[in-house]
C-alpha cells in the first residue's frame, strides 16, 4: 500500500495519502493545513482519490476539508457523534486563536463498517471515542489479506494518548477504547497517529506511560 505522511506548522498534525499500487485509487485521511501537499503527494502517485476519511473533527484535522472537497469532488466520512464539533470548526479555531472558515456538510457517517474500499485495498472503520465522541480508528488493508495498518488519529500516540479536557472528552472512556479495541490487534500492527512518529501496537502495550501513573496527553 502507498502510505505518504505530511505535517505542517502551527498544528505538526499528520494527514495522510493512502493508496492502491495497482489500482491507482486512493483515499486522504484527514486533510488538514497539509492539504495542498497530500495532492500533491496524490498527483505525484497518479492516484484517484475516492474518499476523505475523517478519524475525528478537531479543527487541526479538518481545515482542509473544503480544499480536498473542492479539488477531488469526493464524499466526506465521520462519526456522526463528532458532527457537532464538525459544524462548530469556526468557534473551535476562535477558541485557540485562530480564523478558520466553515467546512462542507459530511456526505456519510460511519456506522463501524467497512471496508471502505480503494482498490484492491480497504478501510474498516473502528469507533473508539474517548478524545472525542465520534473519534474512529481506521484499519487499512488489502481486502484479501487479514494484515492491518491502524490510522489512529489522536487517540494513540507513540509514548502518549490524546488528551481528554476538551468538549466531549472522557479519560475512562479513552482508556477503554485503547484496550478494547486498538490492543486486540496483533503487537506488530503498526499506528500511524494524528501527531508525531509511527508506532506499534506491542510497542505501546509494554511502554506507553497512560498505563503507569504519569500519563501524558497530547493532541488537538
Amino acid at each position: 500500500m502507498i502510505i505518504e505522511t505530511r505535517a505542517v506548522e502551527p498544528f505538526m498534525k499528520n494527514g495522510f495519502v493512502l493508496g492502491c499500487e495497482e489500482t491507482r485509487e486512493g483515499v486522504l485521511v484527514d486533510p488538514g493545513e497539509e492539504v495542498d501537499l497530500l495532492l500533491q503527494a496524490a498527483e505525484t502517485h497518479r492516484l484517484s482519490i475516492q474518499h476523505i476519511l475523517l478519524t475525528h473533527a478537531h479543527m487541526d484535522h479538518i481545515t482542509g476539508v473544503a480544499r480536498a472537497k473542492k479539488a477531488l469532488g469526493v464524499p466526506i466520512w465521520l462519526h456522526e457523534a463528532d458532527n457537532f464539533l464538525y459544524r462548530a470548526v469556526v468557534q473551535q479555531g476562535l477558541a485557540f486563536g485562530f480564523h478558520i472558515d466553515p467546512q462542507p456538510p459530511v456526505d456519510s457517517f460511519y456506522e463501524n463498517e467497512g471496508p471502505i474500499r480503494f482498490g484492491l485495498h480497504g478501510a474498516w472503520v473502528h469507533h473508539t471515542p474517548g478524545h472525542c465522541p465520534g473519534g474512529v480508528c481506521l484499519a487499512v488493508g488489502r481486502v484479501d489479506e487479514t494484515k492491518r495498518t491502524l490510522f489512529v488519529g489522536d487517540t494513540l500516540f507513540a509514548g502518549s494518548i490524546g488528551r481528554t479536557d476538551l468538549p466531549g472528552g472522557d479519560y475512562d472512556t479513552l482508556l477503554r477504547s485503547i484496550r478494547d479495541v486498538l490492543f486486540r490487534f496483533p503487537d506488530d500492527t503498526v499506528v500511524y497517529p494524528g501527531h508525531g512518529e509511527r508506532t506499534t501496537i506491542g510497542r505501546e502495550k509494554r511502554t506507553n506511560p497512560f498505563l503507569g501513573s504519569d500519563r501524558g496527553q497530547t493532541g488537538i
